[in-house]
Protein backbone atom coordinates (compact mmCIF):
# COMPACT_ATOMS: atom_id res chain seq x y z
CA UNK A 1 0.00 0.00 0.00
CA UNK A 2 1.31 3.40 -0.94
CA UNK A 3 0.72 6.61 1.01
CA UNK A 4 -1.70 7.68 -1.75
CA UNK A 5 -3.62 4.41 -1.38
CA UNK A 6 -3.77 4.97 2.37
CA UNK A 7 -5.17 8.49 1.92
CA UNK A 8 -7.66 7.29 -0.71
CA UNK A 9 -8.99 4.53 1.56
CA UNK A 10 -9.41 6.94 4.46
CA UNK A 11 -11.19 9.42 2.19
CA UNK A 12 -13.55 6.75 0.85
CA UNK A 13 -14.40 5.75 4.40
CA UNK A 14 -14.82 9.38 5.44
CA UNK A 15 -12.16 8.94 8.13
CA UNK A 16 -9.44 11.27 9.32
CA UNK A 17 -6.08 9.86 10.38
CA UNK A 18 -7.18 10.44 13.98
CA UNK A 19 -10.22 8.20 13.40
CA UNK A 20 -7.95 5.45 12.09
CA UNK A 21 -5.67 5.86 15.14
CA UNK A 22 -8.58 5.62 17.55
CA UNK A 23 -9.96 2.47 15.91
CA UNK A 24 -6.59 0.72 15.61
CA UNK A 25 -5.03 1.93 18.86
CA UNK A 26 -2.07 3.49 17.09
CA UNK A 27 -0.38 6.74 18.07
CA UNK A 28 -1.22 9.82 16.03
CA UNK A 29 2.30 10.03 14.62
CA UNK A 30 2.26 6.54 13.14
CA UNK A 31 -0.13 7.16 10.20
CA UNK A 32 1.53 10.52 9.62
CA UNK A 33 4.84 8.75 9.06
CA UNK A 34 3.14 6.30 6.68
CA UNK A 35 1.40 9.12 4.80
CA UNK A 36 4.69 10.91 4.19
CA UNK A 37 6.53 7.74 3.24
CA UNK A 38 8.91 8.07 6.21
CA UNK A 39 7.91 4.61 7.46
CA UNK A 40 6.58 1.72 5.37
CA UNK A 41 2.92 0.90 5.86
CA UNK A 42 2.63 -2.48 7.64
CA UNK A 43 0.94 -5.36 5.83
CA UNK A 44 -2.06 -5.45 8.17
CA UNK A 45 -3.14 -1.90 7.29
CA UNK A 46 -4.41 -2.58 3.74
CA UNK A 47 -6.28 -5.63 5.02
CA UNK A 48 -7.89 -3.61 7.81
CA UNK A 49 -8.92 -0.82 5.46
CA UNK A 50 -10.20 -3.28 2.84
CA UNK A 51 -12.33 -4.95 5.51
CA UNK A 52 -13.71 -1.59 6.64
CA UNK A 53 -14.53 -0.62 3.04
CA UNK A 54 -16.31 -3.94 2.45
CA UNK A 55 -18.34 -3.50 5.64
CA UNK A 56 -19.27 0.04 4.59
CA UNK A 57 -20.45 -1.19 1.18
CA UNK A 58 -22.44 -4.06 2.69
CA UNK A 59 -24.06 -1.77 5.24
CA UNK A 60 -25.18 0.50 2.41
CA UNK A 61 -27.04 -2.44 0.87
CA UNK A 62 -29.19 -3.00 3.95
CA UNK A 63 -29.75 0.55 5.14
CA UNK A 64 -33.26 1.81 4.52
CA UNK A 65 -33.52 4.60 1.99
CA UNK A 66 -33.46 8.11 3.43
CA UNK A 67 -36.76 9.90 3.07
Amino acid sequence: MTPDDFHAALAELGWKQSDFCRMTDTTKNTPSRWATGATPIPGWVPHYLDMALKIRRLAALIEPPKV
